[in-house]
């Protein structure tokens, strides 16, 4: 190799001897030190031990590289087709840019989508649509417990914190919210300055106890109700689980830990920050929904619930069985789906570990309907929500009101480069670079969140009338039809089973029998 290696070598300057007598003056001295640099590069491939390729192939191999460094650019602007694209496709994300910026995002010449695909879904119009509601509706959260009710949009922003999101982010966000009347939650990441714009908040307390926190990692109850009792908070939420890595925790490397994340989420600066796994304030069914009375009344009566993404049935059965027991009952139950994903977390719990939320909402719905508990707890929906027929299809599976939080970065400018974990954000939405994040213009940012919201709202509600529904409260299972082979076609009415009130304590369906039966209110199952 090192003969080869020599004999290439005098090769190359020999050549080069012979173009720079050639061509003569100064471009001679350029053609040199192009040639000695791609023979030290050419040296460098040979000897290091960290590539393969460039080993067996130095200097070109080089190509390999870079190619794929802009793959991803190159795939969705000049390969992917309009309904091609994860986890938004081109289409979805046009219609979320349009929206915001107010334009009226009309499609000509028919559906790209193929509509004899298995698992394709429609809903059913009516041959006597009606006109919709001249206001959006709002729902009422709060159950007997609860003595400051809130009235929720159909559309808000969802769990996002500072220290994922950049500063500007945050803020255009919460001013949106301000001026379109619906909530902003703010994430475990506790509440920032820049959530200080006027928006409602509801208040996300992870396993990290961030913004309420003792200096080892605990609960603070004293500081949880001090904060709790600001009027801008509207809602707390107990986060169990989330869509995007449910079952673990997170991790904010010391470095990202700067004065100001620091003093938000009441941790030591530049310190490595853990959030667990797991929650220190209860540890099976019965004291989770015994944590959720204490959690309202420290709150001073404001609605209190918890964020999950379903994993097993018979646990959510469990925590059913500890509020019939002990008479506690949460005012609202947020389901995130596993396709959520605006936390970074490892491929294998991207793609194999949770519920989706079709699935998860439906077994929290019919899971609360068959204990009788329904009536008392609002349901929220969480994973991939961006178009009005999204908000409908959320809240006939079972939903009360939707949350989105993507399609929320991205009327905020996400262009979906995925690289939000790594601190290099093209847009200064998903990063805390002082240089990246100034290009998000927050007065600009905040009137197209507003924007896209009202056209979400507005859209649904129009379907809504389209099927001939004078409120969302009428939509029905049957309404929504999928199909589940080339040649059937059923409605969600036929697809899953739909429990009456109190019919798990009665007669349960023969599908739910064994995890009802295992369902314990005194401990969570594996």
């Amino acid at each position: 190799m090192l003969r080869f290696l020599v004999l290439g070598v005098l090769a190359a300057l020999s050549l080069v001897a012979v173009l720079a007598a050639a061509i003569g003056g100064w471009g001679w001295l350029l053609l040199a030190a192009f040639v000695v640099a791609l023979l030290v590069l050419g040296v460098y491939d040979l000897v290091q031990r960290k590539h393969s390729i460039l080993r067996n192939y130095p200097v070109v191999g080089h190509m390999r590289y870079l190619l794929e460094s802009i793959r991803p650019e190159m795939q969705q602007y000049f390969i992917e087709r309009n309904y091609d694209g994860r986890p938004f496709d081109r289409d979805t994300r046009s219609a979320i840019y349009q929206r915001a910026k107010g334009i009226k995002e009309e499609q000509p010449y028919g559906t790209e989508r193929d509509l004899d695909e298995i698992g394709y879904e429609y809903l059913l119009h009516s041959t006597v649509p009606v006109d919709p509601a001249p206001e959006p509706p709002r729902v009422r959260i709060g159950g007997p417990d609860c003595t400051q009710p809130y009235d929720m949009a159909l559309l808000n922003v969802s769990a996002m914190s500072f220290g994922s999101l950049s500063a500007r982010a945050i803020e255009a966000l919460n001013r949106g919210a301000a001026m379109g009347g619906f909530a902003h939650d703010t994430g475990e990441g506790a509440i920032s300055p820049y959530h200080r714009n006027g928006g409602d908040l509801v208040w996300e307390i992870g396993s990290g106890y961030f913004g309420a926190r003792t200096k080892d990692g605990g609960f603070d109850e004293q500081e949880f109700a001090a904060k709790a009792a600001d009027d801008q908070v509207k809602m707390v939420s107990l986060k169990l689980s989330q869509g995007a890595k449910p079952g673990i925790g997170g991790v904010l490397p010391g470095a990202k830990v700067t004065q100001e994340i620091a003093d938000t989420r009441g941790i030591p600066v530049g310190e490595k920050c853990v959030s667990p796994a797991y929650h220190q304030v209860f540890s099976t069914p019965r004291e989770l929904v015994r944590f959720l009375a204490r959690f309202r009344e420290l709150a001073g009566g404001k609605p209190v619930g918890f964020k999950l993404c379903v994993g097993s049935r018979v646990d959510v059965l469990a925590i059913c069985k500890a509020m019939v027991e002990e008479g506690i009952t949460p005012d609202f139950i947020v389901v995130d789906g596993a396709e959520g994903g605006t936390g970074a977390a490892p491929l294998e719990y991207e793609d194999h570990v949770g519920m989706p939320l079709t699935e998860g909402l439906m077994t929290v719905h019919n899971a609360l309907v068959g204990v009788g508990l329904r009536d008392r707890i609002r349901i929220g929906a969480s994973g991939k929500v961006s178009s009005g027929v999204d908000v409908v299809k959320r809240i006939l599976q079972g939903a009360d009101y939707t949350n989105a939080a993507r399609a929320m970065m991205q009327a905020v400018g996400c262009i979906q480069s995925q690289r939000c974990h790594t601190n290099h954000c093209p847009v200064g939405v998903a990063t805390q670079d002082p240089k990246r994040m100034r290009a998000l213009d927050v007065p600009s940012k905040s009137e197209r969140v507003f924007n896209y919201q009202k056209a979400v709202v507005e859209q649904a509600a129009q379907v809504v009338a389209s099927m001939g529904l004078s409120s969302f409260e009428e939509l029905r299972p049957h309404m929504l039809r999928r199909r589940v082979d080339h040649q059937t076609i059923l409605g969600y009415d036929e697809i899953f089973d739909h429990l009456s009130p109190g019919q798990l304590y009665t007669s349960p369906p023969p599908t739910w029998v064994r995890d009802w039966e295992l369902a314990d209110p005194d401990r969570f199952r594996p």
